[in-house]
């Protein structure tokens, strides 16, 4: 069971891909977090969330998604990619595994692909009784229990040792070191994101050919207290806004941008900018799109680390240009 506000190509590898392999996915409202209870089924085996939707900058509650799904014996997986380990540490609110994008923050410069997947060792595989793919014999690796070989470690060691043996998802070595490279500076890179976006969302918001600012700092924006609650460092420098007018005004305003550079990636050191309907989110049909809070106006900016009045400016000269 998934909230239906993630990342296109996760929605379209649970919604289209992964069915083919015997891999169904339930998409749910996680603004509620009962309806996750609601959709669960006997053969649901994981509920999956993003501490921050992409590309709206929705926000839900982590603590309580995870106590749904321990009462039903099933692990939480969160994917953290947007929040970054410095802003939010899902385990400590009952997550049970954490995945990221290391292409976007972890590197911050947009230059590596790669992907971690954390293992918290805290779910009991055994007390479930709905992975026998952990707990039974393992044919592949003689016989072997992971349970019972492995303790906490179960699940990523099945990970390595048949996931990644089979499946050959393996980072390349360069890219490790640019990820590692990255992580030296992550603290201070989200911080100058973060305050550069602080500035940002108000001057948008006030802006008279702005329809709506979707940032969940804004009082006004129902996912407020969930951002005090979860985000007392801030968060959200990858958000969407909606100029006044439609998909001609919206590209309008990008072509005229001088900074941002029209780009697909988020979390560069670069302020990056995109047309989330016709590109990203391009695979989505109209209903879809409309689940997930996408129209033909919408804007996602990914704010950068230049400095602030430069990327003020630079806005409101492409207003302007609308």
């Amino acid at each position: 069971v998934s909230a239906k506000t993630i990342y296109g190509g996760s929605y379209n590898l649970l919604a289209h891909t992964l069915p083919r392999y015997g891999i169904t996915a339930t998409f749910v409202d996680g603004d509620d977090p009962s309806n996750f209870e609601k959709a669960i089924r006997e053969n649901t085996k994981a509920l999956f969330v993003e501490t921050i939707g992409n590309p709206n900058a929705t926000l839900l509650d982590i603590r309580k998604i995870a106590d749904i799904a321990h009462a039903h014996k099933i692990p939480l997986v969160v994917d953290n990619t947007f929040a970054t380990p410095f802003l939010c540490r899902p385990f400590e609110y009952g997550a049970d595994i954490v995945v990221h994008s290391a292409s976007k923050f972890i590197g911050g410069h947009g230059t590596a692909i790669g992907g971690v997947i954390i293992d918290s060792g805290a779910f009991d595989w055994d007390a479930s009784g709905k992975f026998p793919s952990l707990t039974e014999p393992n044919e592949s690796y003689h016989g072997v229990s992971f349970t019972k070989a492995a303790g906490k470690a179960a699940w990523i060691t099945m990970a390595r040792a048949v996931l990644l043996r089979d499946i050959g998802a393996t980072l390349a070595p360069f890219h490790a070191f640019l990820f590692l490279q990255g992580l030296e500076t992550l603290s201070l890179r989200v911080e100058r994101h973060n305050y550069n976006t602080l500035q940002i969302v108000p001057f948008l918001a006030n802006h008279p050919k702005v329809k709506i600012v979707r940032h969940p700092s804004l009082a006004e924006s129902p996912y407020h207290d969930l951002y005090t609650k979860y985000f007392p460092r801030g968060a959200a420098s990858i958000f969407t806004f909606d100029v006044k007018g439609g998909e001609k005004e919206a590209k309008k305003f990008i072509d005229n941008l001088k900074l941002f550079s029209l780009l697909a990636n988020v979390a560069d050191v670069k302020s990056l900018v995109i047309h989330p309907a016709s590109t990203t989110h391009s695979q989505l049909n109209s209903e879809e799109l409309k689940q997930q809070g996408i129209g033909e106006a919408t804007i996602r900016l990914s704010i950068g680390t230049e400095h602030v009045e430069d990327l003020l400016e630079d806005l409101a000269q492409a207003l302007e240009a609308i």
